[in-house]
């Protein structure tokens, strides 16, 4: 049952992940190709296309973070795994529990910050997107970073169960 939970989600935030992704750099490719288009040709530069580009490369590093999680490419150090191969276990306990923690800091602060922006009602200067939406990214990728850390840890529960 946890098993079968654990893959729906995985299913869900994969989707959610890949089709986000996908329409927003899509988005930004044809807005950067447009302003780059009237920049050469008739002098003219999109003022907005800018911050829309600054907007989608912070949206898709915080995405970035629930994909990496899934596909075990966080940064790290591996020399003294592989000078003391016991240390594997330990070392991969130590790593979620510090992935754990982090994500737990970006629900937790992410959400004062949204909830802080909520109260303010600022918008982005050109755009004019309400910075709550913008803001809310940050709790939104602690959460899938959270899942996507729990089902990698089962993951491995049941890999070295079976070793």
């Amino acid at each position: 049952m946890f098993k079968k939970t654990l893959d729906i989600i995985d299913t869900v935030l994969t989707f959610f992940e890949d089709w986000t992704l996908f329409i927003t750099v899509m988005v930004v490719l044809i807005a950067l190709f447009v302003n780059v288009i009237l920049r050469y040709t008739i002098n003219y530069s999109l003022a907005w296309s800018e911050e829309l580009v600054r907007e989608v490369i912070i949206y898709t590093t915080l995405i970035g973070c629930s994909s990496a999680v899934k596909n075990r490419s966080m940064i790290k150090v591996d020399v003294l795994l592989q000078l003391v191969p016991k240390t594997k276990y330990p070392l991969m306990v130590f790593s979620h529990l510090v992935t754990i923690v982090f994500a737990l800091i970006m629900i937790i602060y992410g959400w004062q910050i949204a909830a802080q922006q909520a109260m303010t009602n600022q918008k982005t200067i050109i755009l004019q997107i309400p910075l709550v939406i913008l803001y809310v990214w940050l709790p939104m990728m602690g959460i899938m970073m959270l899942l996507r850390t729990i089902h990698v840890i089962y993951q491995d529960v049941v890999a070295m169960k079976q070793s």
